[in-house]
Parts: structure tokens; sequence; C-alpha cells
């Protein structure tokens, strides 16, 4: 990929296309199959680098794991995780690391997990604390609550979690390493978070109990149970998905479907704030993937107004909120964006980059410590967008620039990759212009 990218005003567009898989349920289908016995055959996986980095790392805890052709991967587990030869590299993939590390925690095994530069400056502890509650030993290379981090395992203790922060990779991360903890482990949340984990669990065989717990639920996991080799076919991601489709919610003339999107209610808070904001925005052919509902979504140029978005729905859109942000540019009024401070600790600040990315394309941005505010209107663009390596900044600033006045340019885009590889031939082939 080129070290810059341009998008320039769009014509209308128009197609057909299919969201790359889901990138949770990816993560969670080889990690899980991996602790598992037997085969596990996955039709869909997303190949990303963020998952071709989760593949390698269950290959080297001693699954073996094959690519069967394009998105069909098959994952032989030996019904848990073995001592790797040498440290766990998981690139970009916070999620990846963080989930690894509580399957891992499991096992009477010393495993040091490490990553690129921009997952070296993300915190860990928020997931080191609770499994380190349950008898798990980390040892810090270089600055604590920083990778790389040696993790010792083995001998867990169940533990009675209460988040602070509706995070699925806490909760998960907690759960995969009650699998192999004494008692029944338990996390409560205030808020529910995505529950992708309990999902699959089931499918692998695994009791999982969830009971309502206020606005949120207690999720209970009994240890010692054995996970079996399963069919998994992975749903679109509806956080790719969110991209063409906010490109037709604001070019003119635009109708644009994407197919196969997964529907899950904790993951589709940014497509119910669009309809708050007016979109035309529908969806057909509902049907069931791999334990989760999916359909197509089609969404038409509309106009778009301000609205406040609940700060309660921040879980089920959290990494929707760039593209939202791009999208709120071209809307009529202020669009209010609170309780969302989970943001500054993702691939970078994603409140200050998109404020800052904003603002130089014309749009009048205010900035808060938990949130921000997008004042819409006319877009100038005409800017050029530092990204900090952050994928879904860039694709974020890109859909701008197809309703800019003047074009957008991106640097270091080949991070896209990481999430969604092939999503510029993508928008090409919907009519857009990217180069």
């Amino acid at each position: 990929m080129p070290a810059h990218l341009t998008a320039r005003r769009s014509p209308a567009l128009t197609g057909r296309v299919r969201a790359p898989g889901d990138k949770s349920i990816s993560h969670r289908a080889l990690i899980l199959g991996a602790m598992a016995t037997g085969v596990t055959d996955i039709e869909g996986l997303l190949e990303g680098e963020d998952i071709l980095a989760t593949a390698r790392a269950v290959e080297a805890f001693g699954a073996t794991v094959e690519r069967l052709g394009e998105g069909r991967w098959r994952v032989t587990g030996q019904g848990g995780f073995r001592q790797p030869a040498g440290v766990i590299d998981c690139g970009n993939a916070g999620t990846g690391v963080r989930l690894l590390m509580g399957a891992a925690a499991g096992y009477p095994i010393t495993v040091t997990f490490d990553g690129d530069a921009s997952l070296r400056k993300r915190p860990m502890k928020r997931v080191t604390g609770p499994l380190a509650g349950m008898g798990a030993r980390f040892d810090w290379h270089g600055v604590e609550d920083r990778l790389p981090v040696a993790v010792s395992g083995g001998g867990l203790s169940a533990i009675d979690y209460v988040q602070t922060v509706a995070s699925a990779q806490i909760k998960s991360a907690v759960l995969l390493a009650g699998l192999k903890a004494a008692g029944v482990t338990t996390v409560t949340e205030a808020e529910p978070s995505r529950d992708h984990t309990e999902r699959m669990l089931r499918a692998f065989g695994a009791e999982v109990g969830v009971l309502p717990d206020g606005a949120g639920w207690r999720v209970s996991l009994r240890g010692g149970q054995a996970l079996t080799g399963t069919a998994v076919a992975v749903p679109g991601d509806p956080s790719s998905a969110a991209f063409p489709l906010a490109a037709g919610l604001i070019v003119p003339g635009s109708e644009v479907t994407v197919e196969g999107v997964m529907l899950n209610p904790l993951r589709t808070g940014l497509f119910e704030t669009w309809r708050e904001m007016g979109a035309d925005l529908t969806v057909a052919n509902r049907r069931m993937a791999g334990g989760e509902e999916v359909g197509d979504i089609t969404a038409r140029h509309s106009t778009l107004k301000g609205v406040v978005v609940p700060p309660e729905r921040a879980a089920s859109m959290i990494d929707e909120y760039p593209v939202l942000a791009a999208i709120a540019a071209f809307a009529e009024g202020a669009t209010v964006m609170r309780g969302i401070g989970e943001m500054r600790v993702k691939e970078s600040d994603r409140i200050a980059l998109m404020a800052a990315g904003l603002s130089a394309c014309g749009v009048r941005v205010e900035e808060e410590p938990e949130g921000f505010t997008v004042f819409g209107g006319a877009v100038k663009g005409g800017a050029t967008v530092t990204t900090h390596g952050d994928h879904r900044i860039a694709m974020s600033h890109l859909v701008l620039g197809l309703a800019a006045e003047d074009a957008v340019v991106v640097d270091e885009p080949g991070m896209i990759a990481t999430s969604f590889p092939g999503f510029v031939e993508l928008m090409r082939g919907l009519g857009t212009d990217l180069g």
C-alpha cells in the first residue's frame, strides 16, 4: 500500500458488497479451537493481520492450524495450551493479546507476550489485575502495565470480579482463565458488553450462566470444563461494514448494500444512532450464522441531523465512534458523544486524533476528557490527516473525503489491513476514487 491514500469527492455510490469476517468472532474461534480437543472448522475467518497474529500464537501454543482456502481454516486442538518455544508476538492485536493472556493463565506454563510499537503503548493491567487475583504471576520486562510481560499460569482459583468499565476483553480474559480455575468464576457488569465469548463457549460445549443484574448482568462459569472442537461460521463484521454504509449515507445519490452483517444487539449501537440521526438504513434477509443473527444492510443517501448519543450505548459501538464523528460532520447541528474515555486507550487516542483530523478539514469540534462534540454542516476537507497508524482513524477520514469539498489525504494507510484487508478495492468497486 502507498505511503498515503487520498479520498476525493465521489459520484453516487452503488453496489452490493460483503463485509469481511467479524474480528471479535475470528479471534475467539482460533483461541477456543486451540483450547479445545479435536477439530474446529472455521468459515469466513477474517484474514487481517491481527487475526493472523492470533493464528500464529495458537500454533505456538501447540494447536495445528491449517488454511484450507479463502476464509476457511482448520484448528486441531490438543485440549489446552502447551509451553511455547519463544515469545508470543501479537502484532497490533489488543483483543488477541488480552484474550490469549487469560487463556494462557490457566495452564502451568510461562510465556512472554509482546507486540508492535502501538500495542506496547496500550494498558494491560486492566486484564492482568483480575488474572493476578486468580493466582497468575506477571513479570513486566520494562514499564509496568505495558508489554512485554511474562505470564506464569496454572493453579488458579475462581474469582468474583465486578467490572467498573464495560469491557468484553476483560470479561473474556477472566472467563477463559476461569475454565481452568478451581471453583465458579463470575463477572458482574453494570452495563452489558459484547457477549461473543459466552455464546462461543457454549458452542464449544461449556455451560455458562447469565443472569440479569440491575442494568447489566452476572456471568458465571464453573472451572474444569472441557471444550470440544466444533464448526464456526464467522458473520460479517459490523465495525467494518460501517465504512461503506457511512459512505452511502453521505455521498448524494448513493445506495450501498453490505451483505451478511452481524446484528447482535450488543454490536449495533452505531446503526441505532444513525437511524436517530435520520439515516435511511434498512435490513433484509435476516438469518442465523455461527450462533449470531445476520442480515443485509442497505444505506441510502440521507439528510442527517445531530443527536446526543446516550453514554450507556458506548459499549455496543466503542469502535465505531470515529466513523460516527466523520458522519456527524455532515449532519445539521451538534452530535454529542460522551462517556467514551475508553477511546483514548485504543490503538491511539481516538478522541484526540478525530478532533484534530476533523478540525483540519474545517469541522468545528469541542473535545472533553471523556468525549467530544462535532458541529456539522459543509465539510471543506483539503487536509492531510495524521493517523498514528490507527486503521479506524484512517478509514473514517477517507470516508469523510468522499463527500468533502476538497480531497482528504491520510498517512500510514498500511495499517488498514489489520482489520479490513481489501478495503480500498471494495470501496473502489462501489465507485469511489481512492488512491
